[in-house]
Order: structure tokens, then sequence, then C-alpha cells
């Protein structure tokens, strides 16, 4: 099969590799598009090393292991890759873990599924999993509930607000800038959904957050997702969360976090939690619950494609770059240079050189 390895200079070479074999527990997956995220280009260049660096798979199942009972070759399906594990999803096959992997309608289409398990995984866990008090979508609250989220038009932003939703969380008060239009077409302005620019300066834009937490109920708000994690973004969200009842959560590990009080809630938010069997940053590890981060992966997948097939969840807008596997680097690329705004690339793998045409049958 064809592979794309990216080089820690975001070059891409395109090598000849072994088919995968499932383990018990796995699938393989004949990947017809693979999604992209900025960790793509993080990973190499933050290692200096080489790897098959995609995560988000969407295709037709190939082969599964002794021990799945859910899928079947031929199998519609999109599914979430452990990242730095063989068998990532910039090949024309991938392997992933048979509880990251769900079924995807007929009328959804891959490129919409490869838009989402990395991204929307990340926004359910930092949801559901790091804040303490957030209803479930399955259960949807019925008081206000203010929630900031910062990077609103970013994938993972977007479906915080699209679960916000589901689970009736509002007002929600949402940063932005390009993606501002995006992101109008999310909210719910009924229930005083409002959506603030960052692009005029932290201080504007803290003022700005002041004025809209001092209308919010009781004047506070106690929950912020930070899509970003830097820029200021962090720092800015500090200086309105509520200071005794404060929760935030953070996607990117290993900065200088020193600006957010020791009186808040800080959590960091790592979709790579669906693959351990015990979460070192909730309460199963505490308690020695048998159920945790992977039982809730499994769930939430299967609600995405629940979702897909009833209508009321979709996929992040995506632009599919040309080439296949050859339109990887110069996409990554561009990701490292914030070009992307509210739009996952994506890649049809039909389109690599050597590589044969899907069909339908």
């Amino acid at each position: 099969m064809k592979e794309a390895i990216v080089q820690p200079d975001l070059e891409v070479d395109i090598v000849d590799s072994e088919i995968p074999v499932p383990k018990d527990n796995e699938v393989v997956t004949k990947v017809v598009v693979s999604g992209s995220n900025p960790k793509d280009w993080k990973r190499p260049v933050r290692s200096n090393q080489a790897m098959n660096s995609g995560d988000d798979i969407a295709g037709v199942v190939h082969q599964v292991g002794r021990n799945v009972y859910e899928f079947k070759p031929g199998d519609r399906v999109a599914a979430f890759h452990e990242m730095m594990a063989p068998g990532g999803s910039f090949a024309e096959y991938a392997v992933s873990w048979a509880h990251t992997t769900f079924h995807i309608p007929n009328h959804t289409s891959f490129e919409e599924a490869a838009s989402i398990p990395l991204a929307a995984m990340t926004a359910a866990i930092g949801l559901y999993q790091r804040f303490e008090g957030l209803p479930l979508p399955w259960h949807p609250t019925t008081k206000p509930i203010p929630l900031i989220i910062y990077g609103a038009a970013s994938a993972v932003g977007a479906y915080a607000i699209k679960l916000a939703q589901l689970s009736n969380i509002h007002p929600l008060i949402c940063v932005a800038g390009r993606g501002i239009p995006f992101v109008e077409s999310l909210i719910t302005p009924s229930k005083g959904d409002i959506i603030l620019d960052y692009r005029s300066g932290d201080q504007k834009l803290v003022s700005d957050l002041k004025s809209a937490v001092s209308k919010m109920p009781d004047s506070k708000v106690s929950y912020a997702f930070d899509a970003v994690s830097e820029h200021n973004s962090f720092q800015n969200i500090s200086q309105v969360l509520n200071p005794s009842t404060g929760q935030i959560t953070l996607v990117l590990p290993g900065k200088d976090f020193s600006a957010i009080p020791s009186s808040m809630t800080q959590t960091t938010t790592m979709v790579g939690a669906v693959h351990d069997a015990v979460d070192q940053q909730q309460f199963q590890k505490a308690t020695g619950s048998r159920t945790g981060n992977m039982d809730f992966g499994y769930v939430m997948f299967r609600f995405f494609g629940r979702g897909l097939a009833e209508g009321w969840f979709r996929g992040h807008p995506t632009e599919v770059r040309e080439g296949g596997l050859g339109g990887i680097s110069n996409a990554l690329k561009d990701l490292k240079e914030g070009k992307a705004s509210a739009v996952k690339y994506v890649f049809r793998l039909e389109e690599t050189e050597g590589v044969e045409r899907y069909r339908t049958n």
C-alpha cells in the first residue's frame, strides 16, 4: 500500500508499506478519505521524527480482529487512530481500536466523516470528562449554565458548541476571529449566545468578556473551554472566570499556566485519553472504577454515528486538498501558518498517484 511519511521539515515521502494486520480488538480500514489536525504537523516537527501522523480515518472496513463483533468487511466507518502508534490515516489502509470506530450512514460523505473523530472527541472529553457539573446531551439542563468557548471557529471549538447545544448549555460566550460568520451559524442568540472578536486586541477582548459576564446569571461564569490554549487565551479567560468556582480546560500541555489563579480548577483535555485504561486526571484512578475514558469514547463515538443518521449532528466544513497523499505536505504547512479557519483539510486517497479509485460496489 501507499503510505505518507511526514518529515520534520513537513516534506512528505510516499512509500510502499505492508497492509497492516489487525490485533484482536482492532479494525483495519481501507481509507477513502483522511482528515488532518494541527498535531499532524506539530508531532513530526517537535519530536524531530518522521512518521505517518494522521489519525482521522473514514473508509470501508477491510479486516477485523477476532474479538471485534460490531464491524465486518465492507462496513462504512469513521475512526480515531491511536496517536503515535503504527497504522496512521495517511495511508491506503489504517488501524483503529474497535471502541474508537463507529458506523457512518450512507448519506454521510467520507469527507464529512473524516472531519469528526479527533476533534469531536476532544470537545466531548473536555465538556463531559474534564468539567464537573455539565449535563450530558441525553439529559439536557433546564437552567442557564454560562460557558466560554475560546477558539469557537476551530474544529474543537465548533464541536464544543454543537455538543453544548445538545446539552442545552447556554448562554455561550464564543470567542473567534475570521471564522465568526461560521460560528454565527452554530449558536442560538435567543438563548443568550454571543460572539466576541479577539482581533481588536487582548485589552478590548477582556473588556468585552467582562461586559458579557456582567449580563450572565449572578454575573458569574464558572466554565471555560480553551480550544486555543496559546496567544494569551487562558490569560484573558482567567481575568473573567469566577475565581472560586471557575473551571478551565486547556487543549495544549506543557505551557506556563501560572496566569491561571490557583483557586480555579485547571485541567488538560487530551483526546488520547480514550486509549488509556486508567484516566490519570479523573475520578477513575482515585475510586478504582472499572470504567473510564475508554468506555466514554465507546459511547460517544456511537452517539456521533447516531446523530449523523438522525440528522442532529454534523461534521465540520472541509476543504479537499488535491493530490491525495501528495497534498499532505502543503496542507500541513498551511496549518502551521494558521491559514485554515473554520475548515478541516482532508485528502482523498484515490487522488494519490498509484492508488486505485474507490468504487462503491
